[in-house]
């Protein structure tokens, strides 16, 4: 299903034609309907935004206007807090491998750290705010590559090892918050955050009340939002402790749009329909064989399944299979849709491809929020 503030096809005809392809477009409308959706679902939780999933500076700034916070997994993403405006209590540091960097950044901006093993404990800089957290050992609903609870991942300390390192953090002069959990992303199926928050409840009589639960995000675009927050909400209820949560793709994905030209058609067994994206301006489906929803921007009776394949000299630079289509001729506009997310962020100058525009539809015009690269800009820096 669209989301309520998907934009109309005349408009994306009209950006490819002012901005050329493949382009990333945004509807200001959709991010903060989804941020109202949110709210709506999980009340007065305090909501830090998982910049990974799209790191644009106009975008944070908007989200930070509206009284969103950030969590940020690298020292780039804590300069890019820090320049639209954030510090203090709406910064969070993560990460399962923090640099000395990160650390410094943090404390110089009051960020609160979430700790990923116990050995951090003596890494922190003095009297720092931090959360632990756990691996509940949980199989869900995603894909591998997105599942970050499950018991062989990298992420976060053991059930049974969080009571010790809460208190080694008490010991060592640090605020100890609380805890924290993020199972993964894109789960549709609520049971799974039901099992997690279940496993860290086990914890509140090792633990006692806590300040603060951190339920994480990682919610799939259909997930029962209203149920998640309500077994989030009595899980922190249990200890005693404040929520939050930490929604990045479900809070931009719907929000974005890749729009890519048609060059050509090749038919050798299967139906090629030529584009000027790949794998380059859009990784997910060769990395997560994530299927987004396609919309042609051209009238037609459907005339069979087309696999979208890019620019890339790689087999797997596909971006869609078996997509029903009417007959695509070369200059024909395609809508690939869900793409706010891990799209323009995962972008990459793999074979000297300038990473495309980006342009925000704030509700009467479009605003241009990254500039096309040039083939001058992937080598200015090389010596």
């Amino acid at each position: 299903m669209l989301p309520a503030h998907h934009l109309p096809p005349a408009l994306l005809r009209d950006a490819a034609d002012r901005f050329g392809t493949p382009l990333y477009v945004y509807s200001a409308a959709e991010l903060d309907a989804a941020l109202e959706r949110v709210r709506g679902a999980f009340g007065d939780a305090r909501v830090y935004y998982a910049m990974k999933a799209n790191p644009n500076l106009t975008l944070l700034r908007r989200l930070h206007a509206a009284g969103v916070g950030f969590e940020c997994v690298s020292p780039g993403e804590i300069a890019r807090a820090e320049h639209a405006g954030a510090a203090g209590e709406q910064l969070i540091v993560n990460g399962p491998a923090k640099t000395d960097a990160e650390y410094a950044a943090g404390a110089r901006l009051g960020a609160t750290f979430i700790l990923d093993r116990a050995e951090e404990v003596g890494l922190l800089p003095p009297q720092s705010r931090a959360l632990v957290r756990v691996n509940p050992a949980l199989d869900v609903s995603t894909h591998d590559h997105l599942a970050t609870g499950a018991a062989g991942s990298k992420f976060g300390v053991t059930l049974a090892q969080a009571p010790a390192v809460l208190e080694a953090l008490r010991a060592g002069g640090h605020t100890a918050l609380g805890l924290h959990v993020h199972i993964g992303s894109a789960i549709r199926d609520a049971r799974d955050f039901t099992a997690a928050f279940g496993r860290l409840t086990d914890l509140r009589g090792q633990t006692g009340p806590l300040d603060v639960l951190d339920a994480g995000g990682g919610w799939g675009l259909g997930a029962d939002l209203h149920g998640i927050a309500r077994e989030a909400r009595r899980a922190a209820d249990a200890f005693g402790a404040q929520l939050w949560v930490e929604p990045g793709r479900y809070l931009v994905a719907q929000a974005g749009t890749l729009l890519t030209r048609v060059v050509g058609i090749k038919r050798t067994g299967r139906n090629f329909c030529l584009v000027d994206a790949g794998m380059t301006e859009l990784l997910r489906p060769m990395l997560y064989a994530a299927q987004h929803p396609v919309t042609p921007l051209w009238e037609g009776a459907e005339t069979g399944e087309w696999d979208l394949a890019g620019p890339a000299c790689e087999s797997g630079d596909l971006l869609g299979r078996n997509v029903a289509l009417p007959a695509p001729e070369r200059g024909h506009l395609l809508a690939i849709g869900e793409a706010g997310a891990y799209g323009a962020a995962m972008s990459s100058n793999y074979l000297t491809r300038a990473r495309p525009a980006e342009v925000l539809w704030t509700g009467q015009d479009w605003q241009v929020i990254r500039q096309r690269e040039t083939p001058q800009d992937i080598w200015a820096a090389e010596v």
